[in-house]
């Protein structure tokens, strides 16, 4: 599968974007797909990740519960993550992967995915 993230840009801090993950050449809805973000100097960290197969399992890292929504539309093969109340903090890159058959105890680990999107650059300003 291929994937392709976009809906990146420079917003203010309380602001809102959504992200969009579009993926090409699988069987999109068996596969988990996670948003990741990595900041300047900075380690790449996990998001949200939402699974496949209809079980439709959801994680969020503590840091963006209650802000950013993650969902998944299989028919447009997009997973979509809604931002808001954006942070300075937020400011980074955003990665969209995915693969398939993962346990749920590996969805928030970036190793346990294959395949990565180009990534796309949100900007927070304060």
């Amino acid at each position: 599968v291929q994937l392709q993230a976009c809906g990146g840009g420079l917003v203010q801090t309380g602001r809102s974007l959504r992200l969009s993950c579009v993926a090409s050449g699988g069987a999109f809805s068996r596969y988990t797909i996670g948003w990741f973000r990595q900041a300047p100097m900075k380690e790449r960290e996990f998001v949200a990740t939402i699974s496949g197969l209809g079980r439709s399992t959801i994680k969020y890292a503590d840091s963006v519960k209650g802000r950013f929504t993650i969902s998944r539309d299989n028919a447009k093969n997009t997973v979509s993550l809604q931002m808001n109340s954006l942070k300075p903090e937020d400011t980074a890159i955003y990665y969209c992967a995915g693969d398939r058959d993962l346990i749920v105890s590996s969805m928030t680990t970036p190793s346990a995915y294959h395949y990565w999107g180009q990534g796309t650059l949100v900007t927070v300003s304060s």
